[in-house]
């Protein structure tokens, strides 16, 4: 299905300087069943792009975060275009006064993603591709690195909360890297990847939501990715997938061989 990507932009601008940015620093978290924290941001800015998408896009379906199980599973095997939001990467962030969150949403059609935009609203960066469009960042070529292929010179942003102990203890004696960083929002940390901001990424496990657009954008910018086994990445499942990606395909194949070595 043909989507403007400059409209569905405007739409999540539109809700950020609404209703996420004027609650920055002043909501109050609550804890849901999964331990995961949900703001009164996450719900209205779920509200907010729900409703403007289905104005422009009616025929297409939504699935988000802050949905029941139940009604993403429906939205997952149902024959329509799928909207995958994360109205709120990095709620924990956004709840802390970190300035490291940003809005995240895909399109899926024939169980693959065919568009992705993630937004940071604190720095108004719009990182976005399409099957029609390279990626890009506020309308500017992303391009990632193709020279580097040497771990030990590279920024690597890791996740260890869901990592298997023995392989944290390993990345943390050994650091095969040149400097590692945990920000704490996936969606964004795929796009920093796209944007050169860093090189190797690893993390435990991410829900489709999380990872979507942003590993769309990151590998239509040249960056390559895997899960820990391997496996495509991408699923057009609810089950969490861990992540394996570097800038190029060297890079990323040296960085598989190191990890395997404890994996």
């Amino acid at each position: 299905m043909p989507a403007d990507l400059s409209i569905i932009k405007n739409i999540i601008k539109h809700a950020s300087v609404n209703e996420l940015i004027p609650r920055y620093t002043q909501v109050t978290a609550e804890y849901k069943a999964d331990g995961s924290l949900v703001t009164e941001a996450d719900i209205a800015m779920q509200n907010a792009i729900a409703a403007a998408l289905q104005e422009q896009y009616p025929d297409t379906i939504l699935l988000s975060e802050e949905m029941s199980k139940e009604e993403q599973q429906q939205a997952l095997v149902a024959q329509s275009p799928v909207w995958c939001l994360d109205p709120l990467d990095g709620t924990s962030n956004f709840a802390a006064g970190i300035p490291y969150f940003a809005v995240s949403l895909s399109l899926i059609h024939h169980q693959k993603v065919i568009m992705g935009v993630v937004y940071d609203p604190i720095r108004d960066e719009f990182f976005s591709a399409s099957d029609a469009q390279a990626a890009q960042l506020n309308n500017e070529s992303l391009q990632t690195n193709k020279s580097l292929t040497d771990i030990k010179k590279a920024i690597a942003l890791i996740d260890f909360k869901r990592l298997k102990p023995e392989l944290s203890t390993r990345l943390v004696q050994q650091q095969a890297f040149a400097s590692q960083r945990n920000f704490g929002a996936s969606a964004l940390d795929w796009c920093w990847l796209a944007a050169n901001r860093g090189q190797l990424y690893l993390h435990g496990r991410q829900n489709i939501w999380d990872y979507s657009a942003g590993q769309y954008i990151f590998e239509k910018a040249g960056g390559h990715s895997c899960t820990l086994d391997g496996e495509t990445v991408f699923i057009n499942q609810l089950k969490g997938r861990s992540v394996v990606a570097a800038c190029n395909e060297t890079l990323h194949s040296n960085w598989m061989d190191w990890i395997n070595e404890t994996h």
